[in-house]
């Protein structure tokens, strides 16, 4: 586990696209790039070539069904896939208070990767045993919050339309410029911000 996370906000040499007067989708992409600046990438391979804002109501299915809630994407990626998933923590660190993790989720007992995430947790406001059960690193945070009964409140923030770069291309199944949708999203644990996400989709074809 690495101790600590870059303090300087390091760009994903990414452009954003972003509708006329969207000034929510401005701020979402900014916390956006502040979170993939938790983990950068190697000098010149950025994780995606651009990050495009989506209206809800505007992302195509079967994403929408995918990404356009307020529950865990664990329990929706086991429902879309027919299967439990296993979490990967690819890499982890400490910002402060804060626990940072990059993640991958893939169907269960199988390398077939579904999911790229990265995860900023402020342990404040869970007990000491869901902090255990995150920091072992073991079972998907969604999980450990639902099976300790957690009160918690999931806040879709922004559908965004990624143009993989290379590196997502060497977490998920999807080749350089090719396209994929994530959601960024904040769970309030006991009323309170608990943690930040981001969450990209591996490719979708056709299951509604």
């Amino acid at each position: 586990m690495t101790v600590c996370c870059p303090n300087i906000l390091k760009k994903n040499t990414a452009p954003f696209v972003i509708p006329n007067s969207d000034v929510d989708g401005v701020s979402r992409l900014i916390e956006l790039e502040q979170l993939c600046s938790l983990f950068p990438e190697p000098e010149g391979q950025p994780l995606y070539l651009s990050a495009e804002h989506v209206a809800r109501e505007a992302t195509p299915e079967p994403y929408h069904r995918m990404l356009v809630h307020e529950h865990h994407m664990t329990v929706t990626m086991e429902s879309y896939h027919d299967c439990s998933v296993d979490v990967k923590v690819v890499n982890s660190c400490y910002e402060d208070d804060m626990y940072c993790r990059k993640i991958l989720l893939s169907k269960h007992g199988t390398s077939d990767v579904v999911q790229f995430g990265i995860v900023r947790f402020n342990f404040s406001f869970v007990t000491d045993a869901v902090r255990r059960e995150i920091e072992s690193e073991s079972i998907p945070l969604g999980r450990v919050l639902i099976q300790h009964n957690v009160l918690r409140h999931i806040d879709l923030g922004a559908i965004v339309k990624f143009e993989a770069g290379p590196g997502l291309s060497r977490y998920l199944p999807l080749s350089g410029g090719q396209s994929t949708f994530g959601r960024m999203a904040t769970i309030f644990c006991n009323g309170s911000p608990a943690v930040d996400l981001l969450e990209i989709a591996a490719p979708l074809t056709g299951k509604i």
